[in-house]
């Protein structure tokens, strides 16, 4: 840290937004929370900072703040082997998708224009004006999650998590002392050694115990999904070391690792 550090909240208040300020102000970190007027790239306080918040409004003020936003590629996850998966995952676009005949779980890699969920079949995706026929999409398998974990990685270590679902419904629990703590840190160990270097140096990955109809609830470890660690909820997770993630992972575009400058959205850092 040096005195200029501060970190910049969007102004939508989140639970994790209160826990990671709080953490910030006792390393003696400044907290702006950011105006949600639309001038607010004129508001923003200084430089060289770092941000939590969504990305819609990040898109408003990264360039006023100077800040690198580090986002997993939206491939990443379809290109891992099916050891890690456990179910088929394929990138296509939205026209493709329409086509589907089968169920299937549907979702932006990345933006939430429209729910991820099961769809029937592709007649039953949403429509509009924003989702045109070549917008990229992701199609799973679908599965049943007997519960699911929210890694926080930095350096390609896991750092902290915790759990948030089990069979789909909100759970959330630390992973410290967890009944699933060993095998959940074993998979994401041999995941990271396999295949981190797909993914930036701060982000989250999800993880969870797939249900399946020969093992019941004691299925197989694979992954759900990777995000941004600059706009996820750390559930029960230690803030602290959340933060050192989070700061990571959106900070001073003057810091960012050369390896990191391709995982940089929008802009790339100078």
């Amino acid at each position: 840290m040096t005195e200029h550090d501060f970190l910049a909240l969007a102004p939508q208040y989140t639970t994790t937004s209160e826990l990671l300020s709080s953490s910030a102000r006792r390393r003696g970190m400044d907290v702006e929370v950011l105006p949600a007027h639309k001038d607010v790239g004129t508001a923003v306080p200084r430089r060289g900072g770092h941000y939590f918040g969504g990305p819609a409004f990040a898109a408003r003020v990264v360039d006023a703040l100077d800040v690198a936003l580090l986002e997993p590629s939206d491939d990443w996850l379809a290109t891992l082997p099916y050891a890690y998966t456990g179910r088929r995952i394929a990138m296509a676009t939205l026209g493709e998708a329409r086509s589907l005949s089968r169920p299937a779980f549907v979702k932006l890699p990345s933006a939430k224009t429209f729910p991820a969920a099961v769809y029937s079949s592709g007649r039953g995706l949403p429509t509009g004006p924003e989702l045109s026929a070549d917008v990229p999409v992701q199609i799973s398998d679908v599965v049943t999650w007997a519960a699911e974990f929210r890694l926080y990685i930095l350096d390609g270590e896991v750092r902290t998590g915790s759990q948030y679902a089990t069979f789909g419904r909100l759970d959330a629990e630390r992973l410290d002392g967890h009944r699933h703590e060993e095998h959940v840190l074993e998979f994401a160990d041999d995941l990271l050694a396999a295949c981190g270097g797909g993914l930036p140096s701060a982000v989250v990955v999800d993880v969870g115990l797939l249900a399946t109809p020969e093992h019941g609830t004691a299925g197989r470890w694979a992954v759900v999904e990777a995000n941004m660690a600059w706009f996820s909820n750390c559930y029960a997770a230690d803030p602290d070391r959340v933060l050192d993630v989070v700061l990571r992972s959106a900070g001073p575009r003057t810091r960012t690792a050369e390896r990191d400058r391709r995982f940089c959205r929008g802009s790339t850092p100078g």
